[in-house]
């Protein structure tokens, strides 16, 4: 099994032909020390120092030069739309304030499918459609190398 310890960023990419690529989902795009399975199904360990996040597009190199390109796979979210501007900003303060991993843009936010969550938004006013598209949300300011998980407490 070949290993890569290290990434060149999307737009970092010289070489427009990669060796393989493999397709992962949001979580699986957070890691440190893993194995992948290409889409070929060769297998490759991914091994970093610290924790990384693999965006739609960056590439792993290998040991041997090969270059892998990540995909990020297509996911069931939700789209959200609010009224305007500032209900869109509302919106995104409510799903922050519940420590939930949310790709923000000027008129949409996108966020993993929860019924809890579906339910609470349309009675802010929220519009929320079932889409399914590539999920790529924002780290959080604490990120340096993690992620927040919802199964992941602070105690205050």
């Amino acid at each position: 099994m070949f290993r890569s310890t290290a990434i060149i960023r999307a737009n970092e990419v010289i070489d427009a032909v990669p060796a393989g690529h493999a397709v992962l989902e949001r979580d699986e795009r957070h890691l440190r020390r893993k194995a992948i399975v290409l889409e070929g199904g060769e297998k490759i360990l991914a091994d970093f120092a610290e924790p990384v996040v693999l965006e739609h597009g960056d590439r792993l190199v290998l040991e041997d030069g090969r270059e892998i390109e990540i995909r990020a796979a297509s996911e069931a979210l939700y789209e959200i739309r609010g009224r305007d501007q500032l209900h869109i900003a509302e919106l995104a303060w409510h799903i922050g304030n519940r420590h939930l991993a949310a790709q923000i843009e000027t008129d949409r936010i996108f966020i993993l499918r929860d019924h809890v969550i579906k339910g609470m938004l349309e009675g802010l006013g929220a519009t929320v459609t079932d889409v399914v598209a590539i999920f790529s949300p924002l780290r959080g300011a604490y990120s340096g190398g993690h992620d927040h998980d919802d199964d992941h407490h602070h105690h205050h």
